[in-house]
């Protein structure tokens, strides 16, 4: 990427990624792990990418749209496990501490020239699917996020950072991995299900069956849901014995539901969300406010954070717009 990209968070992924992970302690005594772990993953975004913009897109009470399809959407959601060795493993984990770390970090990003977009009963993964699709279309764009539901977003503009695997992630990589051009990705997904969000697919049916029996998933771009339920049906007309076909025919009205629930596509936002989304983008002071930082800093016990390299490296980035 030569251009300098836009990059784009997954804001409560990543946060609850350091969380889960990151015993660390302030000078407060209070945890501060998710704190210090995203500001130093945005420092060390900062200095890979050299981006032109940092957007960080918060859940706000999830979609209500997709409640309105499935009212057990990602109600199944189990706890985060904590992730921590086994000498941190007794630091208590509470409702309260989360809170506290993610409008500490808020208040903090809002010292710098990181976008912020927070909209009430919208998903981060609608608004950064917004985002992509409609501003700035021929612009590298970076997602940061251990999620696979934005597999269905990459292209030649697009590519996603995962934090986990410390892997820059594009389209050749699912190809690659599964045998399915990324387009149709979230197309296979209807099919496999997702568990973390409680959404039930067909029965023992995975990414490799997938990909194996419906070659189309691998060869033509705009794949659809009539494709690989009318071939389900061609198989069976021909006598073909193979239950999977038969398992997708009597689940389609629970695989169509899926793709309402997984496809990423603006329609699901209402008009005013889609103003409250741009008037945030567009109407954030591009500066970086040092002092007030260090304020928070000195008043939070954050003063182990190297707060003096995470300033240089943003100013550095940023630049052309400080």
């Amino acid at each position: 990427m030569n251009e300098k990209p836009i990059v784009y968070i997954d804001g409560l992924n990543v946060f609850m990624r350091h969380f889960a992970a990151n015993p660390s302690k302030s000078l407060n005594s209070k945890l501060c792990g998710g704190i210090v772990g995203f500001l130093g993953n945005i420092d060390h975004l900062a200095r890979k990418f050299k981006p032109q913009k940092i957007v960080v897109a918060w859940e706000a009470g999830g979609s209500a749209r997709r409640r309105a399809i499935d009212r057990n959407y990602k109600e199944g959601r189990r706890p985060v496990k904590l992730n921590r060795s086994q000498y941190y493993k007794d630091i208590p984990d509470t409702e309260e501490d989360r809170n506290y770390q993610l409008k500490t970090l808020i208040e903090i990003l809002y010292k710098t020239p990181v976008v912020q977009i927070y909209v009430d009963n919208c998903e981060a993964d609608d608004v950064i699917s917004y985002l992509v699709k409609t501003k700035k279309q021929k612009i590298n764009k970076i997602i940061v996020t251990s999620d696979k539901d934005y597999y269905q977003l990459l292209d030649s503009y697009t590519k996603i950072w995962s934090p986990n695997r410390k892997q820059l992630i594009d389209s050749q990589y699912v190809l690659d991995k599964w045998s399915i051009l990324p387009q149709n990705f979230c197309l296979a997904r209807c099919f496999v299900g997702d568990q973390s969000d409680g959404i039930k697919g067909v029965k023992g049916v995975g990414f490799k069956t997938m990909s194996k029996r419906f070659p189309v998933l691998s060869q033509k771009e705009d794949a659809s849901l009539d494709d690989i339920i009318n071939e389900s049906q061609n198989k069976i007309n021909t006598g073909c014995k193979i239950k999977l076909y038969n398992d997708i025919i009597l689940s389609e009205p629970n695989i169509r539901k899926n793709w309402k629930l997984m496809y990423l596509d603006s329609m699901m936002l209402s008009a005013d969300q889609i103003k409250r989304i741009n008037f945030q983008l567009d109407n954030k002071e591009p500066e970086m406010n040092k002092m007030d930082l260090y304020r928070i800093i000195n008043r939070e016990g954050l003063n182990t954070f190297d707060i003096h390299s995470f300033f240089i490296s943003i100013k550095s980035s940023l630049r052309n717009i400080i």
